[in-house]
């Protein structure tokens, strides 16, 4: 799905999310994926101009993959973000909740995706 996202998108993407989990009998995954996918909507809002960026959610055998690709080219790190900081957590986040998460650079963009394991 395509997306011009904004500061509400991922409370509807979350409900999106938990009907397939629920439909796929991933109801235990809900709540780390639906955070992870929470962080990477932010970081679209936030850093891409435009704010467009596609979801692909995925039944996977061994749980659940999530992608957000957007047309911003560049390297993304987790980082560790100063106590005081008011953002800069996000990745870690996603790091902490998820089985696996990383990025795939394409020409055009790139496309963040995390993996929780059933």
């Amino acid at each position: 799905m395509g997306f011009t996202v904004g500061e509400h998108s991922a409370g509807h993407m979350r409900r999106i999310l938990r009907i397939y989990l629920t439909r796929w009998e991933l109801d235990r995954l809900a709540d780390p994926a639906a955070l992870a996918l929470t962080e990477l909507v932010a970081n679209v809002v936030r850093h891409v101009p435009g704010r467009r960026c596609s979801v692909l959610m995925l039944r996977e055998p061994y749980g659940v993959r999530v992608e957000v690709a957007d047309a911003v080219p560049g390297t993304v790190i987790a980082k560790c973000a100063d106590p005081l900081d008011e953002s800069g957590r996000g990745l870690a986040l996603v790091e902490a909740v998820t089985d696996r998460w990383g990025v795939d650079e394409r020409a055009d963009g790139k496309t963040v995706w995390f993996e929780c394991d059933a």
